[in-house]
């Protein structure tokens, strides 16, 4: 038998269990000897952007590729399953309890010596690994980061169909690489619905945590807003109410007396639609409010991250749009 996941407690990974070996056979694999000459006419800039988003975010399932690129998910399906048989991408689909899970994707050989290519780096540079997409699949992290993935995917799908806009989506990796002397979130972003935009650091909580624990990251937050002079919202996403409501009643004092901007909402709310009516201030609690709206609670949010790319910025870390390219017309 196979021995049993390390996982969340709730959310997206919480039923996860390892096996042994992932859904499709490798065997007809162009992936033995990597030849990257012959996908230079077959990878559209869509397929290059998502070997950037998956460099960037670790992994990604085949639902949410599909909301920020594809027009059906039988097109999405269609065109991951050629990727991978470039070798551009690496898949698994975990086992589950009960029912089945989505393919998952991951930067595949090919994909990681391409993008090493076009950094003009060497592979060993990319942070690849023959093991890569093992390590993810049999991580204790994946259902974290497959959920946090989940909240900034569904935004920046809302983005393709309405005027709000989702500029700037960085990874926790990118966050520690910039700020991980002081502040460690889960991601980072920029969200506007055309009139507030709010800048914001992301926790998504899984209720793993002691409260104590999670109070403990408010003061690094504190200590950010101090030193660079900018100040981003909080926003403190959990598995169920009751675990939000636990948090506020642990939280309010403390983030009053560090004066920082903290929002909380949880996954019995915000479902699919986290850009609506879900967040609820810690100091001003009158109602929930939708996350644009947070700009006008407090005029004082300020980026910390600009446009511009950072100076410590190279190829392989420059923020990584989170819509793809548009697609040429077909030709006539």
């Amino acid at each position: 038998m196979s021995p049993a996941l390390p996982r969340a407690s709730h959310g997206p990974g919480s039923r996860y269990t390892a096996r042994a070996a992932f859904s499709r056979t490798r065997s007809h694999r162009r992936a033995r000897h990597i030849n990257l000459a012959p996908l230079v006419h077959r990878l559209t800039e869509r397929d290059l952007w998502l070997a950037w988003m998956l460099h960037e975010h670790r992994v990604l399932t085949t639902q949410q590729i599909a909301r920020l690129a594809f027009p059906s998910l039988r097109t999405t399906q269609r065109r991951l399953r050629t990727l991978y048989e470039y070798a551009l991408l690496d898949s698994f689909r975990p086992l589950v309890q009960s029912g089945s899970s989505p393919e998952h994707y991951a930067l595949g050989p090919a994909g990681a010596a391409l993008l090493a290519a076009q950094a003009g780096c060497e592979l060993s540079e990319m942070g690849w690994r023959p093991s890569h997409t093992g390590r993810i699949a049999y991580s204790p992290t994946l259902g974290h980061d497959l959920g946090t993935n989940e909240l900034l995917t569904l935004l920046g799908a809302h983005t393709r169909t309405t005027s709000a806009r989702l500029p700037l989506w960085l990874s926790e990796r990118s966050c520690t690489r910039r700020w991980g002397d002081l502040v460690r979130p889960d991601a980072y972003a920029h969200w506007s619905d055309g009139r507030h935009e709010v800048p914001f650091f992301l926790e998504y909580d899984t209720g793993s945590e002691n409260l104590a624990r999670v109070e403990a990251k408010l003061a690094s937050y504190a200590a950010f807003t101090t030193s660079t002079g900018t100040r981003p919202a909080l926003l403190i996403h959990t598995s169920t109410a009751s675990r939000e409501a636990a948090l506020r009643r642990h939280l309010t004092e403390p983030a009053r007396s560090l004066d920082l901007r903290v929002a909380t909402a949880s996954a019995d709310f915000t479902t699919d639609t986290p850009w609506g009516p879900w967040w609820l201030p810690l100091n001003t609690p009158t109602r929930r409010r939708p996350l644009a709206e947070l700009g006008t609670c407090w005029e004082d949010l300020s980026p910390a991250q600009q446009e511009q790319a950072d100076q410590a910025d190279s190829p392989l870390t420059l923020p990584v749009t989170p819509l793809p390219p548009a697609e040429p017309a077909p030709r006539p």
